[in-house]
């Protein structure tokens, strides 16, 4: 068993150099914010499926274009990749583990139901008061929040879907690195940035 700052690190696969990884997580987990730092601290070029699947007036993108970009992204990066974001259902299963552009492991950010909604709340206000453009000209609006496609009620809704899900996968043995909470978080990223311990003869 490995330590990293206190913490029992006992089911997390291997990363080496060169895998390929992808986030998930609900909706205020941080997925983007973790793969931003995966791409700056490691240097892995990065797909957000959100700017790739959303397209301008908070429309779909073709769902065979979306996958044309999503597989062009894979095969032009065969050194390794992180890409954030669900898209379940859109995908369905290109990029899962074991299939011909899957990733090594999916790296699940499995924090609890209080702390995404607190974090995504937070970032609902932020975003309305600053108007900030996400994807392709789309913004939050607050008309939304009181909507079918509030951001807050998805990301409450969908806790219970994604960790059901996650869990499944890893019954399933699919290769998952899961993350409970921030602190696991900044410790599996500074083993990474550490690199492999060294090896030593018994």
């Amino acid at each position: 068993m490995t330590k990293y700052d206190g913490l029992a690190v006992t089911d997390w696969p291997v990363v080496e150099p060169g895998m390929k990884l992808r986030v998930v997580g609900t909706s205020g987990s941080g997925k983007s914010a973790l793969a931003a730092r995966l791409e700056r601290e490691l240097g892995l070029p990065r797909l957000d499926l959100d700017a790739v699947f959303w397209d301008a007036g908070w429309t779909h993108r073709d769902v065979d274009e979306a996958r044309r970009l999503v597989t062009g992204f894979v095969a032009a990066h065969p050194d390794g990749w992180v890409a954030d974001g669900n898209w379940t259902n859109r995908l369905d299963g290109l990029l899962d583990p074991g299939t011909d552009y899957g990733a090594d492991a999916f790296v699940w950010l499995d924090h609890s139901r209080a702390l995404v909604m607190s974090r995504v709340i937070r970032r609902t206000l932020r975003r309305a008061m600053t108007r900030e453009e996400l994807w392709h000209g789309n913004r939050e609006r607050p008309l939304d929040w009181f909507t079918r496609r509030s951001i807050m009620r998805w990301a409450w809704t969908q806790h219970p879907v994604v960790r059901a899900r996650m869990q499944q996968r890893i019954d399933d043995g699919v290769p998952v690195i899961r993350l409970r909470g921030p602190r696991e978080v900044d410790a599996w990223v500074r083993s990474l940035a550490a690199g492999p311990a060294p090896h030593t003869e018994a």
